[in-house]
């Protein structure tokens, strides 16, 4: 656990004791582990119903996995900034709301 709020100079560390990275790199980190969380998973499953339960079944979802997210990741960094502005569009932000 860090008390580096009292000490600007000494950087925050999250649980595993590394630094933080600063706010500015959450539009790379989001869509990071936004990638890997559901090429995971949807090329497991595809891999699961095209391939089934068998010997080998966990080296080619691997390499399925590894090229799904190789495309999936710089997709999202290029999409990301137009989604925003689509849901931004559809969806009332809390700001805009107007008081009780």
């Amino acid at each position: 656990m860090s008390t580096s709020h009292s000490n600007p100079a000494q950087p925050r560390t999250g649980p595993l004791g590394i630094a933080l990275l600063h706010t500015r790199y959450s539009c790379v980190v989001l869509p990071l582990f936004l990638s890997i969380i559901m090429t995971c998973v949807v090329s497991l499953v595809s891999t699961l119903h095209g391939f089934g339960l068998a010997i080998g079944m966990l080296q080619v979802w691997l390499g399925s996995w590894a090229w799904s997210w190789a495309i999936a990741f710089p997709t999202l960094l290029v999409v990301l900034p137009f989604v925003r502005r689509a849901t931004y569009a559809i969806v009332q932000m809390p700001h805009e709301s107007e008081p009780d």
